[in-house]
């Protein structure tokens, strides 16, 4: 398994997946660059280092996912290398356990480097302009901890992605549920059965309802993890169209 592993860690080391991991938290930290200098009084930390985490949970995270996804399953449908991978002598169900674990370390690099990108995009801005400096000390190690969280609760909608994107030849469908998820989710924001819809899990982690909070965390990350072996169990028996 380990050696699966790493054959697909070095197939996106060697794809667009580096600049996507990199391209969509640095986004938001110019975001927040801009949105700091634009202020007049000094705020809190952890308002900063929340809202980062809040732009990426609700509408960055779930697009990187659509996007992460269709590229790692192109890297086969496109040259169509599925014939070759099936016939080397591993397991087929590892093949795909190995893209999932790669796609989940991914999400949660980047979701890592989102909360890094923004303490430096904070300590620029503040370069610029001394007087807005935060408040307080920055809680690197609870916003990890909520970090964390997002990316579990993100997992039920990481798997339906990947799982979507790798049975399909065409990105087509995978790209339709990526942007059309997003989009019901961005529009339905208030909604109270939102915490149920996979794409609205991770933003829930924000959430100032406990109840919604450990709903969100149970069912994306339990229900992501079963879907995930669902996944692998069901792509390892049958070809894709």
């Amino acid at each position: 398994m380990l050696a699966v592993l790493s054959v697909e860690a070095r197939k996106l080391n060697r794809s667009l997946a580096v600049w996507l991991a990199v391209a969509a938290p640095a986004l938001i930290a110019v975001f927040m660059f801009f949105n700091l200098l634009r202020g007049h009084a000094p705020r809190p930390w952890a308002v900063w280092m929340q809202a980062s985490t809040g732009v990426w949970a609700f509408f960055m995270l779930p697009m990187s996912v659509t996007a992460l996804t269709a590229l790692v399953a192109h890297m086969e449908h496109g040259p169509r290398a599925w014939d070759h991978l099936r016939a080397l002598p591993v397991a087929r169900w590892k093949i795909y356990a190995a893209k999932a674990l790669c796609v989940l370390g991914v999400v949660a690099a980047m979701s890592v480097l989102n909360l890094l990108l923004t303490w430096g995009a904070v300590r620029a801005a503040v370069a610029v302009k001394p007087v807005l400096a935060p408040t307080g000390a920055p809680d690197l190690a609870g916003q990890m901890a909520l970090v964390g969280k997002v990316v579990a609760a993100a997992t039920l909608l990481t798997a339906i992605q990947l799982w979507t994107a790798l049975r399909y030849s065409s990105f087509v469908p995978a790209l339709a549920l990526g942007i059309g998820g997003t989009f019901f989710s961005v529009v339905a924001t208030a909604a109270k059965p939102g915490v149920f819809f996979p794409w609205q899990m991770p933003v829930n982690m924000l959430s100032s309802e406990p109840w919604r909070v450990s709903t969100a965390l149970c069912l994306g990350g339990g229900l992501g993890t079963l879907a995930l072996v669902l996944a692998v169990a069901h792509l390892a028996r049958r070809e894709v169209l």
